[in-house]
């Protein structure tokens, strides 16, 4: 299948952020997204865009470095999007949300910060491996893209505590699926903790994570 196109992409964008939006996902301005392009550039939703009102001709472009060349201004989060960029070389796409369950699961203390969601599903274990839950930072914060940077080569997505989640694709359609898998995934648990949940097994895990790799 041929590489889509710039225009292709932009497209894809506003369908996705629409979709999104449209189920909850993301409300008002918040989240974004971002998309490597076929020259090595990136598009980035605007600042304060709502992703349900993107609109394909004013999509921030960004060159190779991650400077703003063309379109209305980039979302301030451009610095997180680019550590996935640069540390995890499959990345072709990134989604941040605020979305309802995995925030929530945010704001919750952790005492395995390195896994933050239990192994209850196969398509968790498949899509996502692992979820850490990183330190709070001021959205925007420079330290955002730093500690990200310490775990993209190694991980498809993270938690951003008392913010929401960071997830990565090798195409956006990809990052939009992981990231309704992990919303899923966060539903689940949360709704399963006071009534008591059976995970799955670390045999069960480990045979998961080999056809993963595979």
């Amino acid at each position: 299948m041929s590489p889509l196109t710039e225009q292709q992409l932009r497209e894809q964008m506003v369908h996705y952020g629409r979709s999104l939006f449209s189920r909850g996902y993301s409300s008002g301005g918040g989240g974004n997204l971002s998309v490597k392009l076929p020259d090595g550039g990136y598009l980035v939703t605007p600042t304060n865009s709502c992703l349900g009102e993107l609109q394909a001709e004013t999509l921030s472009r960004l060159d190779e470095n991650g400077v703003h060349i063309d379109g209305d201004r980039p979302s301030k989060e451009v610095p997180m999007h680019m550590a996935w960029y640069r540390h995890r070389p499959e990345c072709s796409a990134v989604v941040h949300l605020h979305s309802p369950w995995l925030t929530a699961l945010a704001c919750l203390p952790c005492s395995t910060p390195e896994n933050c969601l239990p192994p209850l599903t196969p398509y968790y274990v498949m899509r996502i491996g692992q979820l850490p839950l990183l330190p709070y930072f001021r959205p925007g914060h420079e330290d955002i893209a730093t500690a990200l940077s310490e775990i993209a080569a190694s991980h498809i997505a993270a938690l951003l505590a008392n913010h929401g989640p960071v997830v990565s694709g090798r195409s956006l359609r990809e990052a939009v699926f992981n990231t309704e898998e992990l919303e899923d995934s966060a539903r689940i648990w949360l709704t399963l903790k006071p009534l008591g949940y059976v995970p799955l097994t670390p045999a069960a895990v480990a045979e998961l994570e080999q056809a993963r790799i595979r």
